[in-house]
C-alpha cells in the first residue's frame, strides 16, 4: 500500500515588514537619523542601533531628545525632522530587496494575501506600495494604525484581524529583532532575513540570508513545522 504524504497547508496570509525587508530602506532611515544626530551634536554609534533600526520616528526622536543634552531640540521638532528626512530619501530611492518581487508574485498567483506591516508613517508606506506595485498587497498597515507599534504585537494582530485570519496561521517576514519580537508576541511563525543586526534561529523562527532562497513551499513548510511543535 502506498501512503501519500499530505502537502503543507498554505499560509492564511504573509505579513511583511517593510523597511529592510521588502525594500532597502533601513540604511536610508539610519542616514536620516544620523543627519539629525550629527546636527544636534551627538553622533550615532552602534549602541544607538536598538533605538533606530526597526523603530518609528517617535521612538528615535525620544531617544535623541533624551540623550542629546540640553541643546537638543524638543521631541516634536526632532520627530518631524526625522520623518521628513526619511520620506525624502525614500521618494528618491526605493530599491526592492533581492527576491521580493518574485515572492510577492508567487503569493498572488496562489491567492495568498500579502500585507505590509510597518512602523513607518502612512505616507512612506504608500510611497513604497506604489513603487512595488499596489496590486501586490491586500493590506497595508502603518504606524498610525495602532495605539502601540513594534515590538508590541499590536500591528501584526491588527493586520491578521483586518484580513480575517488567525495570527498563528500567518507567516511574518522580518529583518530586525524589534520586528521579530512583535511577530512572535502576536503568535505568528517568523521568517527572519536580517538586514543589519544579526538574528538567531529559535522555535517557530527560521533565518535566511536572503529572500532569494524563499518561496511559497518554504513558507508553507515553516507553518506546518510550527503547528506540529
Amino acid at each position: 500500500m502506498t501512503h501519500r504524504i499530505a502537502a503543507p497547508s498554505l499560509p492564511a496570509a504573509v505579513l511583511f515588514d517593510m523597511d529592510g525587508t521588502l525594500v532597502d530602506t533601513e540604511r536610508l532611515w539610519w542616514a536620516a537619523a544620523k543627519q539629525v544626530a550629527d546636527r544636534i551634536g551627538r553622533p550615532l554609534t552602534d549602541v544607538d542601533m536598538p533605538h533606530v533600526l526597526g523603530r518609528p520616528a517617535a521612538h528615535t526622536a525620544a531617544h535623541l531628545h533624551r540623550t542629546g543634552g540640553p541643546a537638543a531640540p524638543d521631541f516634536g521638532a526632532l520627530a518631524a525632522e526625522l520623518d521628513a528626512g526619511f520620506a525624502a530619501r525614500v521618494a528618491r530611492e526605493v530599491v526592492p530587496r533581492p527576491g521580493v518581487l518574485r515572492l510577492l508574485d508567487e503569493l498572488a498567483l496562489a491567492g495568498v494575501p500579502a500585507a505590509i506591516v510597518s512602523a513607518s508613517p502612512r505616507h512612506v508606506v504608500d510611497l513604497v506600495r506604489k513603487a512595488l506595485g499596489e496590486d501586490r498587497f491586500t493590506l497595508t498597515l502603518a504606524v498610525e494604525d495602532t495605539a502601540r507599534t513594534k515590538p508590541a504585537p499590536d500591528p501584526y494582530l491588527a493586520a491578521a484581524a483586518a484580513l480575517g485570519v488567525e495570527p498563528h496561521a500567518c507567516v511574518v517576514v522580518e529583518d530586525t529583532p524589534t520586528g521579530v519580537a512583535a511577530a512572535e508576541a502576536a503568535g505568528c511563525t517568523v521568517l527572519a532575513v536580517p538586514s543589519t543586526v544579526p538574528i538567531q534561529p529559535a522555535a517557530n523562527r527560521t533565518v535566511l540570508h536572503s529572500l532569494e532562497r524563499a518561496d511559497l513551499a518554504l513558507l508553507a513548510s515553516l507553518l506546518t513545522s510550527a503547528e506540529s511543535d
